[in-house]
């Protein structure tokens, strides 16, 4: 070999061949090395085939567990998983589905079967593959669709904690951590074991959580839907830390938007609400401070828009959904009310129903009648005070017809927008004084009237146990009723004038009075008549009521209690 190589080095001259000594084929230091680098990278890429299958099948088991670990952990409840999915092209990528996580009694006994406290149909997430080797691995975000939450009652909340401290079950072991969710469709369900209560349910288009540390309360940007009215309220705040032993106290703040709220989604009613506010509490006393404006508030049954804004101050039980309104200040055009009461979820019918004690002391007549009845412009007008217990039980007919009112009111001052009206009254007015010659003559007085009455409204039907109507020289008590849509008008009463019939006429018919005269009067009133008022609002008849006894219409010395009881008609 080396006489070879010398050969080589020294001579360039072909070597003749052999027989004895095969030709030896010379190999270059290029082609060898090549050789080398390309058998190594064979190696390398079988070993990292066969280090992503070991990462990948080490991966799942391992996530999975961690994920189980984790969500028990947090939720000290049984957790299962139907599916988890791993891949490593691009870091970790992770997915899964059928996620549910158990307490140890039934949430919601409203549904068949056992619900789980918690459910996700879907998951992902994404992390550098080296967080996988970490405890605990730490995941930027989290995107979940589909999530329902269910809450247990408050008694069972109560046995689960005690239950998972006898058990041992409340040592946090936390192999994940999570500083971001974003989540779509998400249902929230609240239970109660009250009677003739369902679930209290929202839904959550788009829900952002951001987890800012153990201990610490999540914050959260959520867009919840409001099935009716129809809307979306977008809201920020924080939520926790959970009170374990006691949900109840969890801490709640934050801000929130109701905008473009179709009120004719409730039937009988309309126009678009748009509403502001803060909320803070614990979850069982949630304490809102809001307002709202609504442009063009309407009830079906007048078909009149008018402004209508309110500022609110609620106690909101967030467990079962009780609202607490203490006080309610609205503004209704040039008229201001303020209502307290409550608004209670039922199950059967479902919805809510609303009681509220409503006064009125700086509200004018003409604004109620603007919203509430059809003529246009209203009957009268002039300032009103009113006292009324407001219910509104719930149900698929129109708010005009489920709508209760009871109570009291007084107009001081009232004119009937009427001229037909107004003339007739006048002209009573002077003729009861004694002076039929000016109502002959058609003087103008617009003569106010002093109005005072109890009522009720029931099906859409305003009832008067009692209607007291004072002006100069007459004064009348009646009893009657009128349906808001225009169609019954029917009152029945008695007028006292100071005036003898006879010094109400001129000319003869005073002559051909006098006789009877002695008839009319009674208790020191010169002239004593029944009467009636029958038609419609907007042409209303006026006549003598001789068949009906005096009996049937209380008198102004009547005790309260038994106007009240007289039967209406």
């Amino acid at each position: 070999m080396l006489i070879y190589t010398t050969r080589v080095a020294t001579s360039s001259a072909p070597v003749p061949p052999n027989d004895a000594e095969a030709p030896i084929i010379p190999m270059t230091r290029g082609s060898h090395r090549w050789r080398w680098i390309l058998g190594i990278l064979v190696v390398l890429l079988a070993i990292a085939a066969v280090c992503i299958r070991i990462v990948i099948a080490r991966a799942e088991p391992i996530l999975r567990a961690r994920v189980i670990e984790t969500l028990a952990a947090r939720f000290k409840s049984r957790v299962e998983l139907a599916g988890l999915h791993v891949s490593v092209a691009n870091g970790l990528q992770v997915s899964g589905e059928g996620l549910q996580i158990y307490g140890l009694t039934d949430p919601n006994p409203y549904q068949p079967g056992v619900q789980p406290l918690l459910e996700i149909q879907e998951f992902r997430f994404q992390t550098a593959l080296r967080n996988l080797f970490r405890v605990p691995m730490r995941v930027e975000t989290v995107y979940v669709r589909g999530m329902t939450m269910n809450v247990p009652p408050k008694q069972d909340r109560q046995q689960m904690t005690d239950m998972r401290k006898r058990s041992g079950l409340l040592s946090e072991k936390l192999s994940i951590v999570v500083d971001h969710f974003v989540c779509q469709d998400t249902k929230l369900i609240v239970n109660t074991t009250k009677p003739g209560k369902a679930p209290l349910e929202f839904d959550i288009g788009d829900l952002k959580m951001k987890d800012i540390g153990p201990g610490q309360p999540l914050h959260f940007d959520a867009t919840l839907v409001n099935p009716k009215p129809l809307g979306n309220i977008q809201s920020t705040g924080s939520f926790g830390p959970l009170r374990e032993e006691s949900p109840r106290e969890t801490p709640v703040s934050g801000d929130y938007s109701f905008t473009h709220a179709d009120l004719n989604t409730l039937k009988g009613i309309g126009g678009m609400l748009s509403s502001t506010g803060q909320y803070m509490g614990l979850l069982d006393k949630i304490e809102v401070n809001g307002q709202t404006e609504t442009p063009d508030f309407r009830l079906a049954v007048s078909g009149h828009p008018v402004p209508l804004h309110t500022r609110f101050h609620a106690i909101v039980d967030g467990t079962d959904g009780d609202t607490y309104l203490d006080p309610v200040q609205a503004h209704l055009l040039s008229s201001s009310f303020t209502a307290r009461g409550k608004v209670i979820r039922v199950d059967n019918p479902h919805g809510h129903d609303i009681e509220l004690d409503v006064v009125l002391d700086r509200a004018h007549i003409e604004d109620l009648l603007q919203l509430a009845v059809k003529t246009d412009p209203p009957v009268i007008k002039g300032a009103v005070e009113m006292q009324t217990r407001l219910s509104l039980p719930p149900g698929s007919a129109d708010v005009a017809d489920r709508l209760k009112l009871s109570g009291s009111f007084h107009i001081p001052a009232a004119l009937f927008s009427s001229e037909k009206i107004q003339q007739r009254i006048d002209s009573l007015s002077l003729r009861s004084q004694g002076k039929p010659k000016l109502a002959q003559e058609h003087a103008e007085n617009n003569v106010t009237s002093d109005l005072r009455g109890t009522f009720q409204l029931n099906d859409g039907v305003l009832a008067f146990s009692l209607l007291h109507f004072l002006i100069p020289g007459t004064h009348a008590d009646m009893t009657g009723q009128y349906s808001l849509d225009g169609n019954t008008f029917d009152f029945h009463g008695r007028l006292k004038l100071e005036a003898k019939l006879s010094q109400m006429m001129t000319g003869w018919k005073s002559i051909l009075l006098k006789p009877v005269d002695p008839f009319f009067r009674k208790d020191g009133a010169g002239t004593e008549i029944p009467f009636r008022i029958s038609g419609t609002r907007s042409e209303p008849r006026i006549g003598l009521d001789f068949g009906r006894k005096q009996d049937d219409v209380p008198s102004d010395d009547a005790p309260s209690n038994e106007r009240s009881q007289k039967p209406q008609h």
